[in-house]
């Protein structure tokens, strides 16, 4: 594939390509159409022939060439591949990402522009609420989840106490030895903790200067909801900047998508426990029957 974009990539041979796509040619028809000389045009031809792209058969004292439709198909079907992943995956929610932004950067008209700003989520997770609560509180089980897709979790400290210090810094996902610029930085304070029913906290992502961009407030309640516990998140804004828009720009996408990743993280460490669960009873009973039939 490498070899045939490269031969591609050349106006010229492209453009031999086009007009050998409308019938087979020979070399000095196609010299003048494409208005070079012979030499020249040959060389490009060999090129395309050693990318496959096109055949060539002497017909008496003629070099007639065609062009063979199949790396073209195969070059389109992997093309065809590329623009669907573009559309379905990361790049897709990039671009709708893209059009928030640019309309509240527009709206950010002055400070205080999207104070009152509501922003709410609810899933459902597949564990009871003591699992569920530790993703919430520990920061070992935060790290895990509490960043965006494109981005990992590189500096955490949760207190889950009424007063206790959130500080949380992240990284481009595949920044793996932390050599690029941190990608963002946010700090608060924990205000409310009610054990397996209502975690409460103060956050406020930091601007480059330091400064914070806004300031948000974030209710957490959990309630059991069939085989699981439910999670109603409020994310609401004060204390917004004109410089803000960015950050307020990405909640919706960035949070919900963290909240999508402590679904899977839940729904990974309920499926170990469960398989731990289902080892040992395997195991103690076998160990049990062998001991019982040694007797």
């Amino acid at each position: 594939m490498d070899v045939l974009l490269a031969a591609l990539a050349d106006p010229v041979r492209w453009r031999l390509v086009c007009l050998l796509a409308e019938r087979p040619r020979p070399v000095g028809v196609l010299a003048q159409l494409i208005g070079a000389r012979q030499p020249q045009t040959t060389k490009h031809l060999q090129t395309l022939e050693r990318a496959e792209v096109v055949t060539v058969e002497r017909v008496g004292q003629r070099r007639i060439y065609a062009l063979r439709p199949g790396p073209l198909r195969d070059l389109a079907e992997a093309l065809g591949r590329l623009a669907e992943q573009a559309e379905s995956g990361p790049g897709a929610a990039f671009e709708r990402h893209g059009l928030t932004l640019h309309a509240e950067r527009l709206a950010a008209g002055g400070d205080g522009w999207a104070d009152g700003r509501l922003f709410t989520f609810h899933r459902t997770l597949a564990a009871g609420g003591d699992l569920v609560w530790r993703h919430l509180t520990e920061p070992g089980l935060l790290a895990r989840w509490w960043a965006p897709d494109d981005l990992r979790v590189s500096g955490l400290v949760f207190e889950a106490r009424p007063g206790g210090r959130v500080v949380l810094e992240y990284r481009d996902a595949e920044d793996a030895d932390g050599t690029d610029a941190v990608a963002g930085r946010a700090e608060g304070v924990v205000q409310d903790v009610v054990p397996g029913e209502r975690l409460a906290y103060r956050n406020s992502p930091l601007l480059a200067d330091g400064s914070p961009a806004f300031t948000a407030h974030v209710e957490l309640h959990l309630r059991p909801g069939g085989d699981g516990t439910d999670l109603d998140v409020r994310y609401r804004i004060t204390g917004s900047t004109v410089d803000s828009a960015d950050f307020v720009a990405g909640i919706e996408l960035g949070f919900g998508q963290s909240l999508d990743k402590l679904v899977a993280a839940v729904t990974t460490d309920t499926t170990n426990i469960g398989t731990n669960i289902g080892t040992n009873i395997g195991t103690n009973t076998g160990t049990n029957t062998g001991t019982r039939s040694a007797r």
